[in-house]
């Protein structure tokens, strides 16, 4: 199991786009690492608010890995571009990013999945929701470990994902949820998210009651849900 995560990819970037921007400014003495961070943070932030910002065009690799930290350990999830181009690029700019970062595994059912990708902060939320992109292709099934973006029908998945904890192919393949990759490792700690809340938590997109989780984003679920797993981090190496 891999250990200890790379530095965020976003903040290199957007404390370049910070600093680029500002370059025609005198630099001051009160110019610290710290400020700096505190710009390219404030600079992430406006990015995620702002779906349109170009950085989220960004073609992902063909391959890729996502390194999640989270309450019972890591996981790795493998993406492969060829399976669902669409899914695997919005995936990708999601996890550099940092969107997942601090959220919840905030429906997982035993023996079936466990999804994630409802922000921990509302105004993120807000921002998402109606950010629908269109379907993937099945090419890959919903086996054991296969991760694919939720939906309510065609041509609306957003942020929210699942990872199949047994093979939900017969079912998922037909409904039309393309695999955009597979957990390669840490499928042990996949298995022990969690699970107590079931659906009451909010349940799916299709069953139409999430819309208090998005309203009040991780105040709502650490009140109320309070051993939901967390997504501490989710990283690109």
């Amino acid at each position: 199991m891999p250990r200890g995560f790379a530095s965020r990819l976003p903040l290199t970037l957007f404390a370049a786009l910070a600093l680029g921007s500002a370059c025609h400014r005198p630099q001051v003495a009160a110019d610290t690492s710290a400020t700096k961070a505190d710009t390219g943070a404030a600079v992430q932030r406006a990015v995620l608010l702002n779906p349109a910002h170009p950085f989220w065009s960004q073609r992902a690799p063909e391959v890729f890995r996502a390194w999640f930290e989270v309450t019972q350990g890591e996981f790795v999830i493998e993406v492969h571009r060829a399976w669902a181009p669409r899914g695997a690029d919005r995936f990708f700019n999601l996890v550099r990013a940092g969107y997942f970062d601090n959220s919840r595994f905030f429906r997982v059912v035993e023996g079936r999945f466990a999804q994630f990708g409802i922000a921990g902060d509302p105004a993120l939320n807000a921002a998402w929701k109606d950010r629908a992109f269109p379907d993937d292709s099945v090419i890959q099934h919903n086996v054991r470990g296969a991760v694919s973006f939720a939906m309510t029908g065609p041509n609306t998945r957003t942020t929210q994902l699942f990872i199949s904890l047994v093979d939900n192919h017969r079912q998922f393949d037909a409904e039309g949820f393309a695999p955009i990759g597979r957990v390669v490792d840490g499928m042990d700690v996949v298995d022990v998210l969690y699970a107590g809340y079931g659906e009451s938590a909010g349940g799916g997109m299709r069953a139409g009651r999430q819309a208090r989780m998005m309203a009040e984003g991780n105040a709502h679920l650490d009140r109320d849900f309070p051993k939901l797993d967390r997504l501490i981090r989710v990283s690109l190496r």
